[in-house]
C-alpha cells in the first residue's frame, strides 16, 4: 500500500513538473505577483524553472514523509520563504537562495534513495 501510494506521488509529480515546465509557469500565479521577489521570477525563465523544481520536490517530499517530517518540512519552507522574499527583485541571491534550498531537498529525495523500494 505505502509503495503503491510513493508510486502515485512520483508518477503525478512527473506529470506535474512536465505541465509546469511546458507552460513556463512559476509554483504561483504570475498574473497574480505582487511582491518584488514573485515579480522577479515570474520575469527571468531560470529563476522561474528554479522554482518549478523546488515547488515539485517540495510536493513529492509532503508525500512521502511522515507527520514529523511534514511538519518540519513545512516550517523550513516558511523560513526558506522569508529568507526568498529579503532578497526582494534582486536575481542574484534568488538564485542563491533557490539553489540552496534545493541542494537541502535534494539531499533528503537521496535519503529516500538510498533506502531502497518498500
Amino acid at each position: 500500500m505505502i509503495a503503491s501510494h510513493r508510486f502515485r506521488v512520483w508518477w503525478g509529480a512527473a506529470a506535474m513538473m512536465l505541465v509546469a515546465s511546458g507552460a513556463e509557469a512559476a509554483s504561483f500565479p504570475c498574473e497574480k505577483a505582487e511582491t518584488p521577489d514573485e515579480k522577479a521570477i515570474c520575469g527571468h525563465l531560470p529563476l522561474n524553472d528554479l522554482d518549478v523544481e523546488m515547488a515539485v520536490r517540495f510536493e513529492i517530499l509532503r508525500g512521502l514523509l511522515p507527520m514529523g517530517g511534514n511538519a518540519k518540512l513545512r516550517d523550513d519552507q516558511e523560513a526558506w520563504l522569508q529568507e526568498r522574499r529579503s532578497c526582494a527583485a534582486d536575481v542574484t541571491c534568488l538564485t542563491k537562495a533557490y539553489e540552496a534550498r534545493l541542494k537541502t531537498l535534494r539531499g533528503v529525495f537521496s535519503e529516500f534513495a538510498k533506502q531502497g523500494p518498500l
